[in-house]
């Protein structure tokens, strides 16, 4: 894979050039954000190593750039700002992942790795599920063929779910990991407050008439959240059909009650002295 290094610390970029060499990487090590963006338009990377304290123009103007120009271009971030908030801002204006300076080649190598696992993962760029549309190479969202604008961390959280397709529910660690790259038990109510953005965007469940009257996102107490399955003719066939079968039970007990009360047996014979009482005991 192609590695665009965007490093101004001529020894480390040396070093990372050195190392993704060794690992098989054709890399390419610039010093100033604008070479930076000029290589990407040039090269065209599947993936960018971003520091964020570049001279000439800063690593995060740098990602939001690489973001609305190169969207098919991996960006992991490197910085020293250890804050959560910084991480979390990373994430939300489009990198792929975080790693804090100082850091072990090993982890890096490790955390590349699962992005080149995950872009030959999604071979194919589209995901659908009733009338909701993503295409990952483009950025883009459509909804019954609206275009749905939505934030990096928007549309990572959506993604996380379409890849499950409506057939099994993403836990809350589950997003913290693969959407802010947070460990387990991380205490913050980010997936909720993100959830809610997606639900005010994406409003109605597909394949209901009224808009906002069923979430496209479903709470599944004790598991996470999952896409709402689209409602069809085929559940409301399958609910018809339990329905005219529980009339039909019904309607046969409620018959046979009223034979055994008469003590009249199966096949309209009378039933022998005593049997109708007791009959009509078990029913009751």
């Amino acid at each position: 894979m192609h590695v665009l290094v965007a490093e101004d610390d001529s020894a480390l970029g040396h070093f990372l050039d050195k190392e993704l060499g060794l690992d098989g990487h054709e890399v390419t090590v610039v010093t100033n954000g604008e070479a930076a963006l000029e290589a990407a338009a040039k090269l065209h990377p599947e993936l960018m190593i971003l520091d964020l304290g570049l001279p000439r123009k800063d690593g995060l103007e740098v990602l939001v750039e690489m973001r609305e120009r190169f969207r098919s271009t991996s960006v992991l971030v490197l910085t020293g700002r250890a804050g959560m908030e910084e991480r979390v801002k990373c994430l939300e204006l489009g990198a792929d992942d975080v790693v804090l300076k100082p850091f072990s080649f090993h982890e890096l190598r490790a955390r590349l790795q699962a992005l080149s696992r995950r872009r030959s993962q999604f071979g194919d760029t589209v995901l659908r599920f009733g009338d909701l549309e993503m295409d990952r190479a483009e950025r883009r969202v459509t909804q019954a063929g609206r275009e749905v604008e939505l934030t990096a961390t928007e549309f990572s959280l959506l993604e996380s779910l379409l890849r499950r397709g409506g057939e099994r529910a993403c836990s809350r660690t589950e997003l913290l990991q693969e959407v802010w790259r947070m460990p387990a038990g991380t205490g913050t109510n980010i997936v909720e407050v993100y959830i809610n953005y997606l639900r005010k965007k994406l409003g109605r469940m597909p394949g209901t008439k009224q808009a906002g009257s069923q979430s496209v996102i479903r709470t599944m107490r004790g598991q996470g959240y999952i896409l709402g399955a689209p409602s069809g003719p085929r559940n409301e066939i399958r609910s018809e059909a339990r329905d005219e079968v529980g009339s039909e039970i019904r309607s046969q007990i409620r018959s046979e009650t009223r034979d055994t009360e008469r003590g009249i047996g199966p096949g309209g014979s009378p039933e022998p002295d005593g049997m109708s009482t007791r009959m009509s005991t078990n029913y009751v």
